[in-house]
């Protein structure tokens, strides 16, 4: 009678049944991807949404999302742009391809992000009468561990702030991850970004803003127990909503030029 308990036959076994498992789970992560993507997408929308103040739990991301006109802004003019079909660019792709981007100077590069992308994907919320009622704006930038990314949301006037999403980050649960507290986000609606002079004078500060804070309708509590990641966001509102990031835009978005 043959011996089944040779090395040779032990080893052949579990050979076979490695390439059997791996072949599982090559197949199962190809099948699934498409799932994968689109519920990616759907969380990436649920949040331009949230952002904006307009999602609504209950009625599909997609239905409430088919609202939204998503236009490409080139940052370098501050127009508006055909070159790119909204639903297959890739912001962040072209965040990271020489052709498509710019290198970031030590003194430009407040936010960390050693290159800007040259295109953006903005999003326009509109009224019943079709007149811009709200502007979703990506925006990213270094805190503590990660880079965060998000979304920063205007009202019409490009001044007064709708809210704040973040999407993407690996910053400490319970310190920096405060950026998903719904209480810390609910200080960003109605706080003025632009000053006088259309300087960007938001600021999110280390510790508390209090009513009778000077100019507190420009500052932003920052994280408890978080200065880096405070540092990085305030950091990231600058830099993005000034002249590298969008301001160009905004300056022409109000004058009805863009």
């Amino acid at each position: 009678m043959a011996n089944n308990d040779t090395i040779q036959k032990t080893v052949t076994v579990t050979l076979l049944l490695c390439i059997a498992c791996s072949i599982v789970v090559s197949a199962s992560a190809v099948l699934l991807r498409p799932a994968q993507v689109a519920n990616k997408q759907l969380d990436f929308n649920k949040n331009i949404l949230a952002a904006a103040g307009e999602y609504k739990e209950g009625v599909p991301v997609s239905k409430q999302f088919s609202q939204v006109d998503v236009r490409i802004v080139d940052l370098r003019t501050g127009q508006f742009t055909d070159e790119f079909d909204p639903d297959t660019f890739d912001q962040r792709s072209a965040s990271k391809d020489p052709q498509l981007s710019e290198s970031l100077s030590k003194d430009e590069d407040i936010a960390s992000i050693k290159r800007r992308e040259d295109y953006a994907e903005i999003y326009l919320f509109k009224d019943e009468q079709g007149n811009l009622s709200k502007v979703v704006l990506p925006i990213r930038g270094y805190g503590l561990w990660s880079t965060l990314y998000g979304f920063l949301a205007l009202e019409s006037d490009l001044q007064t702030i709708v809210g704040i999403s973040y999407y993407e980050h690996g910053e400490t649960p319970g310190l920096g991850g405060e950026v998903d507290n719904p209480e810390w986000r609910a200080h960003w609606p109605g706080k003025q970004l632009y000053d006088a002079s259309g300087k960007v004078a938001l600021e999110v500060i280390k510790g508390q803003v209090y009513p009778g804070t000077p100019d507190a309708e420009y500052k932003i509590d920052g994280l408890s127990g978080a200065t880096l990641t405070t540092k990085g966001i305030d950091n990231m509102i600058h830099f993005w909503l000034g002249e590298q990031g969008y301001g160009e835009f905004i300056q022409n978005l109000k004058a009805g030029d863009a």
